[in-house]
């Protein structure tokens, strides 16, 4: 660059012949400033548009990882939701780690958008603004060589100009002179006059020689000086600042690699993560979890007997064995008219718990859901006695040093915090009677552990009754139980009338009763273990089978406490009918 503008200023050398010498005039390069000054305007320009660059790629990589926190965390399990129970198996633990690695995922793209601002946008925002000031600077003293130059240049030219006229003046009054003196009819005064012009003029014109010569020296100095100094030094000093714009923004984008380059292990690690999650996922353990969640507790039923069906069916069990093995304090209540078929769907549903004794669950599942409650009752116990012992130490801390409280302000909070814990011992006890019964009692339960459970139930007997108890429906809903102080009969509606009308439903099969079933809901029969008994009407996925003792008690029993011997063409007969009733 320095070359080419020194070869510039050289050639642009034009002479005019003057009365003694030639005197160079030169055409000053103010088109090279001006072409510099766009060049250096157009590389800031450019280092603003990478800045410019750099800052939507880290409002991107912003956005993206908020989008990713976003998403892991919508799909992250619900607190004390029924999600939580489902982390247990492998695959969802697996995909819970997968949410846990994406959110780390999104923190290293917002390492990557804090390291570019800082590293990139900041510094080279600085830069730009130091830029600029720099090269407003160089440019200000180049065009101020100039100036200064272009002054001396005009100040020689005047020199000149006035050396020239003074020799031309001296010229007229020498040739004036020659000519009066050369004239006979001119007084001596008057050649006299002209010989002294002439000599002032001659000595004008040597002053004005001396003062262009030495104008001359000076500008030549002066030039010199400008060509050889002054502009190369700003030349070199605009080309040194354009040298560090260029090596700057290279280091930007090495730095923008970097950046990239320093996350890609920890991205590498969190992706190696879900890969080990992935791995972790075991088939087997998950299939026995569900094997353990939903197994009943129930032996598998034995051989089915042949039943001669030439012969009446009789009864294994009698009315009055039936009646003694209800006569534990609990009384049937009796329905006013018959049961029919369609008796469900127009009894009133409760979406609300249970019984207190998970009665209504197969045992293995009952088994499971008292454990579970013992558990958290301890959980509850252990707390109340964690606040009563705190409490005890703030009560002796305040006998001890009585300006610190007053002791008898925590008593009423002592004694309720016992009260508290009795009560959920108690709880306990109750619970831990049921969950025994049913670990002595598995796969069965008799009449005799029924009335030792009830032990435990009269322990919060005024809780108890102060509440209405819940049974199962058929459809898997619950019902109000009806009170069991007195014996009630359900008034006839109109819908039992409509029923009423009906004919009874044939027959399908027997069934043989496994174990004891206390029908203590609208729409349920009570049968004794080993009881037969007709079906009427078989499970349809809702685990409950219609069965029927007589023409005048019919009513469902849950499907695992039965045997069921189906007729195959009574079942061909019902389902017909079936069809033909839709």
């Amino acid at each position: 660059m320095l070359v080419a503008a020194v070869q510039f200023l050289s050639s642009d050398i034009k002479r005019i012949p003057t009365l003694d010498k030639e005197i160079p005039v030169y055409l000053f390069p103010q088109d090279q400033f001006d072409n510099l000054e766009k060049h250096t305007q157009w590389g800031i320009d450019v280092l603003e548009k990478y800045i410019k660059f750099v800052k939507e790629r880290t409002e991107i990589e912003l956005s993206y990882a908020k989008q990713l926190r976003n998403l892991s965390k919508k799909y992250q399990p619900k607190k004390n939701s029924k999600e939580e129970e489902e982390y247990r198996y492998t695959s969802t633990r697996a995909f819970l780690a997968t949410l846990n690695e994406m959110n780390d995922y999104a923190g290293q793209h917002e390492v990557i958008s804090e390291n570019m601002t800082s590293l990139i946008t900041g510094e080279l925002t600085r830069y730009v603004q130091e830029l600029k000031q720099e090269r407003k600077s160089h440019f200000h003293d180049g065009r101020k060589a100039q100036q200064h130059i272009e002054t001396c240049w005009k100040q020689l030219e005047a020199s000149k100009r006035r050396f020239e006229r003074d020799c031309k003046e001296a010229d007229r009054a020498q040739q004036y002179f020659e000519k009066m003196d050369a004239d006979i009819n001119v007084t001596k005064a008057d050649v006299e006059k002209a010989r002294q012009q002439a000599q002032l003029r001659h000595q004008m014109a040597e002053d004005s020689k001396a003062e262009y010569s030495s104008t001359l020296q000076k500008f030549n100095s002066e030039q010199h000086d400008h060509y050889y100094t002054h502009i190369p030094n700003i030349f070199q000093k605009i080309q040194e600042m354009e040298e560090r714009r260029i090596v700057r923004i290279g280091e930007s984008m090495k730095t923008f690699a970097e950046v990239d380059r320093q996350v890609i292990p920890i991205i590498g690690k969190c992706l190696d993560e879900i890969t080990k999650a992935a791995e972790s996922i075991d088939h087997k353990n998950d299939s026995q979890l569900v094997i353990e969640a939903f197994k009943s507790g129930f032996e598998p039923p034995g051989d089915i007997d042949f039943e001669d069906f030439t012969q009446p069916m009789k009864r294994t069990v009698s009315e009055s064995s039936l009646s003694n093995s209800r006569g534990d304090g609990k009384s049937e209540p009796k329905f006013g008219g018959k049961s029919k078929g369609k008796l469900w769907p127009f009894i009133k549903k409760n979406k609300g718990a249970g019984p207190e004794d998970f009665s209504n669950l197969p045992p293995e599942q009952r088994r499971k859901k008292l454990q579970q409650k013992v558990d958290e009752l301890n959980k509850d116990i252990q707390k109340e006695m964690d606040q009563r012992d705190a409490l005890t130490k703030m009560k002796d801390v305040y006998i001890k040093n009585p300006q610190m409280g007053d002791a008898a302000s925590v008593d009423h909070r002592l004694a309720e915090l016992g009260q508290n814990i009795e009560k959920l011992r108690l709880e306990v006890q109750k619970f831990e009677g049921w969950l025994a019964e049913v670990e002595g009692r598995l796969p069965m339960r008799t009449e005799q552990a029924r009335r030792q459970s009830g032990l435990y139930e009269a322990q919060n007997t005024s809780a108890v009754n102060s509440c209405a108890q819940d049974r199962e429906s058929p459809d898997g809903s619950y019902t109000e139980e009806q009170s069991q102080e007195t014996e009630m009969k359900v008034p006839a509606t109109d819908f039992d009338d409509e029923f009423d009308d009906e004919e009874p439903l044939p027959t399908i099969g027997t069934c043989k009763a496994l174990y004891t079933f206390e029908g203590q809901n609208e729409g349920t029969i009570s049968v004794a273990e080993g009881e037969m008994l007709y079906v009427i009407e078989e499970d349809k996925g809702d685990g409950w089978t219609r069965i029927r003792r007589n023409e005048d008690e019919e009513g469902y029993v849950p499907t695992s406490y039965v045997e069921v011997y189906l007729d195959k063409n009574a079942k061909d007969v019902y389902k017909s009918l079936q069809k033909i009733s839709e």
